[in-house]
């Protein structure tokens, strides 16, 4: 039966033309209208085949215009949905994750592939076990049909690949044969491996070939493009029952010059025929072409709010067919952004992967912590995901507590670390807070070993309710897509002759490769502007088209070489090119500007601080234009939309908050009030706090902690064991390297201060051996005391952590603060007025403190160090009490709080983007 071609120029009637030749005499559709003669118009014997169930509908509403009167229509169907209408193969196709997991669990017991391909761990040959199984696939399309046209002999297809490695080996030098030969007989194996009669491409093509077989209808195929190889096997095969029409876009250069001569100047590739010669067609009954707008944008952010407003206002003249095309996919996420914010909703046929979703994120965070084994930064953005605890009515407060602690602590994670920051008894313990993370440390516990790809899965189901995180992904569409994800590969093992196990790794990077490779489509409700890529728009006609990234950088779109396939390889074995590619995508580019009335361009002119020029292909069409004394491209820049703000003229601020006095006051509390009252408000009133930075390197403040545990514990074993003198620096060495021992499993870098501490040990011994000596010893360490102050109206209690309390014979006490500075400085600061904190220590305690002083711990010039005692300490408390009161009492009566702090002050101070020093009139 005849196979013949109707081809036909891109135009903006082309589903028209296409009906209209159908309908002709001597094509499936004409014949069947001449032999019903006047009756019912029954076309239902034609098997029509469109590349996507949307093209259905354009072919209906053509067959509707160019007959006027009720008919049946054509069976319509793609070839994928007429090949599911069959039954099931006898022997399924094995699972992706089977089929690449067998692959890998083969490749991972070659270490010189490892080697070749400077993969560190066996893991990283995964990527390289996906890259050979779609080369496989790319081979096997190309080839199959030749294969099977030689009853199953590889020769022919052996004599191509030969062929084609020579192509490659020609040029190369001796020395890089060996290298290459090794890649081209692994891909080669591969592919001849993974052909046989369980391949799901193998399968599809004797599918094909039955449906070719049972042929009983003519059968019509509609396309963009020519038949791949296994189509027009198929084609073929199918010509020889029944009549064959392949209704396809017409791109040779008499075509495209008669319709399109502009189009065909500028773009000489875009014929099939580039070397021919032909006369200029004379163009003057054809209207003149319809060229693109360009739209350049300076930055990201103004070609998404030009692109947002340019949609907007093809809504506002009614234009209900509105075409995004996505070359750039980071500006067309920020476009869909706005137009979502401006309540616009956009069709996305784009699909993007799974990966990039929020529900896929939770899934990545947690295998994150796992392999970084609890570390506090992806530990914090597991918890911080809405998928994780969504039932937990004090998760934000909670998250917010077990992160600061871990900042305050300065933990960089591990689970032992983490849970004992939390468990720390030095502050309150939230029990609650301690069984969340203690949750996520079990659950972790299970991601260890090898397992099967069923037991990761339920490791992974497990770890999912165990979170409380099934039902949140269930109520999102992309969180029930990657549960049935879980479900599949699991499902998949089932019955599976792949029963090797794999490590954590392993499981990860399989499962980062599925979810990067699936699909995520959001639900569709309203579709006036539709999100697709380029050639998503073949045979269809919008109201007017947008195309993000009309610039260098993607259109073309970049392209994507896999292992050592050069085009030369790829042209050989009839592989699609570079260049082949590269054409077809300008064919789909001219296809968008013939069919659409109204197409524009944008593009970001800069991009990292560097010019980013406009698409060479519009360049050309622009040179084209100047050539000819045509007028260019038309431009539109359109303004961004008025905001009217209010003038506020800015003045120092000084509010007043009786109401938000805080019960409770420390020791830095009330010198943040005496150094700045505003930042006292905004601090300790209005709470708000700037998190501590995590930092891998142990600050000052760890030291100090440190220091602060190791002579508490010192002192107390003296006191309570009565240690003799001579086995006193044993007991603190001791104790020093227990504690810096702990910190240096978490910190390495905490050497330097356990050796700066060693060289202080001696002269800390000697000189508090001389302060017992003088009478005084140990009464208690890092005490927790809290006193309530009260006024005539109101009260405050004073709070803080007491560092060291000494007596001697008489009764007497004396309150000591450590302090990691040299005894020089000390004494300078006792002797500042405005310096309140042993003062402040001092009216914690219900019985009298008679001294205060603060003991240098570090060295000074002299190598010693010592005490600087606080002058008329009682005098100094009861100012102190006095000032408070009187402070505290005002604050509650309404007084002002203005930010009067000094540069000093306010260089360092957190609130200074509230209170907006520097920008008061």
């Amino acid at each position: 039966m005849p196979l013949a071609t109707i081809p036909i120029p891109p135009s903006a009637d082309f589903w028209q033309q296409a009906v209209r030749l159908l309908l002709m005499a001597g094509q499936p559709l004409g014949d069947a209208l001449q032999s019903q003669g006047g009756g019912a118009l029954d076309f239902s014997s034609c098997q029509l085949l469109v590349p996507a169930f949307s093209h259905a509908q354009n072919f209906k509403n053509a067959l509707t215009r160019e007959l006027g009167r009720p008919y049946l229509a054509p069976r319509i169907n793609t070839l994928s949905g007429w090949l599911a209408m069959l039954p099931p193969d006898e022997q399924a196709a094995p699972p992706e994750s089977e089929r690449l997991m067998q692959l890998y669990a083969q490749l991972r017991e070659h270490g010189w592939l490892k080697k070749m391909f400077s993969a560190r761990r066996n893991a990283d040959l995964l990527p390289l076990a996906h890259t050979l199984l779609s080369l496989s696939d790319e081979l096997t399309l190309a080839l199959l049909p030749e294969i099977r046209a030689n009853a199953g002999a590889t020769d022919a297809a052996d004599n191509r690949w030969r062929q084609a490695l020579a192509q490659l080996l020609e040029p190369l030098a001796p020395s890089a044969h060996g290298m290459l030969s090794d890649e081209a007989q692994l891909v080669w194996q591969v592919w001849k491996g993974q052909l046989d009669a369980s391949d799901r491409i193998a399968q599809r093509f004797s599918a094909m070939l039955a449906l070719a077989g049972r042929a009983s209808m003519p059968l019509v195929w509609i396309g963009p493009t020519a038949p791949e190889p296994l189509d027009a096997a198929f084609l073929n095969a199918y010509a020889e029952r029944e009549t064959v029409r392949v209704v396809t876009l017409d791109w040779s250069r008499p075509a495209i010059a008669q319709r399109h001569p502009l189009y065909m100047d500028a773009w000489p590739e875009l014929a099939e025929d580039e070397e021919g010669i032909y006369p200029p067609s004379d163009a003057g009954d054809l209207p003149p072409p319809v060229l693109p707008t360009l739209c350049p944008a300076g930055d990201l952010e103004d070609a998404a709010v030009q692109s947002a407003q340019i949609v907007l206002r093809w809504l506002a003249q009614g234009k209900q067919e509105i075409a995004v095309v996505a070359q750039d996919r980071v500006t067309a996420r920020r476009l869909r952004a706005l137009l979502e914010r401006a309540q616009v909703a956009v069709a996305d046929e784009t699909g993007w992967k799974l990966s990039t979703t929020r529900a896929a994120a939770v899934l990545a965070a947690w295998n994150d912590v796992v392999a970084a084994r609890g570390e506090t930064s992806a530990l914090l953005d597991l918890l911080k995901s809405p998928f994780v605890f969504p039932d937990d009515e004090a998760k934000a407060d909670r998250v917010m507590r077990i992160e600061a602690r871990l900042r305050r602590y300065n933990i960089a994670g591990e689970w032992q670390a983490v849970q004992g920051a939390l468990a720390d008894t030095a502050a309150a313990v939230d029990e609650a807070d301690l069984e969340c993370v203690a949750t996520l440390a079990r659950q972790a516990s299970q991601f260890t070993g090898r397992k099967t790809l069923a037991a990761w899965c339920r490791a992974e189901r497990a770890m999912i309710d165990a979170l409380g995180m099934a039902a949140a992904l269930r109520q999102d569409v992309a969180g029930e897509q990657c549960l049935l994800l879980l479900d599949e590969i699991a499902a998949e093992q089932y019955g599976s002759a792949l029963q090797d196990e794999f490590s954590f790794a392993e499981w990860r990077a399989l499962l980062n490769l599925r979810l990067d490779a699936t699909s995520y489509m959001p639900p569709i409700a309203d579709r006036r502007v539709v999100m697709l890529p380029l050639n998503g728009a073949r045979l269809r006609r919008f109201d007017a088209v947008l195309v993000i990234g009309a610039d260098a950088a993607h259109l073309p779109s970049p392209p994507q070489e896999t292992l050592f396939f050069s085009n030369a390889v790829r042209r050989e074995l009839g592989l699609a090119t570079r260049a082949s590619r590269q054409r077809q995508q300008l064919r789909d580019l001219a296809e968008l500007l013939c069919v659409n009335d109204e197409v524009v361009l944008c593009w970001q002119t800069q991009q990292d601080g560097e010019p980013n020029p406009v698409s060479p292909w519009i360049q050309r069409l622009a040179l084209k234009l100047a050539q000819e004394g045509l007028p260019p491209l038309t431009e539109i820049q359109l303004p961004p939309p008025q905001k009217t703000l209010p003038v506020q003229a800015s003045a120092m601020p000084a509010p007043a908050a009786p109401e938000l006095l805080p019960p409770k006051l420390s020791s830095s509390s009330y010198g943040s009030f005496l150094a700045c009252p505003y930042q006292f408000f905004a601090s300790r009133m209005l709470r708000v706090a700037v998190m501590d930075e995590l930092s891998d390197m142990p600050e000052k403040r760890d030291y100090g902690s440190w220091l602060h545990e190791i002579l508490t514990r010192y002192h107390e074993t003296v006191r309570d064991e009565q240690t003799s003198p001579p086995a006193r620096p044993p007991l603190l060495e001791a104790i020093s390297a227990e504690i810096f021992n702990r910190a240096l499993n978490q910190h390495p870098a905490a050497l330097a201060y356990y050796a700066r501490w060693q060289k202080v040990i001696p002269a800390y011994l000697l000189w508090a051996g001389e302060r017992e000596a003088q009478g005084w010893h140990f009464v208690m360490g890092e005490e927790a005391l809290s006193h309530t102050l009260a006024w005539e109206d109101g009260a405050i209690e004073l709070y803080g952590r007491l560092d060291r309390v000494d007596e001697n014979g008489q009764g007497e006490r004396a309150l000591l603060d450590y302090k990691t500075r040299p005894l020089a400085s000390l004494r300078q600061k006792v002797k500042d007025e405005d310096d309140h904190q042993l003062a402040f220590y001092g009216l914690l305690d219900d019985r009298r403190i008679d001294a205060a002083h603060y003991v240098a711990l570090e060295l000074g010039a002299d190598k010693k160090t010592g005490d600087a005692a606080a002058p008329d300490f009682p005098q100094r408390q009861q100012m102190l009490k006095q000032q408070i009161a009187a402070t505290m009492q005002a604050v509650a009566h309404g007084a002002a709080l203005p930010a009067n702090g000094i540069e000093s002050v306010c260089q360092y101070c957190d609130m200074r983007g509230l209170c907006r020093k520097g920008a008061w009139l």
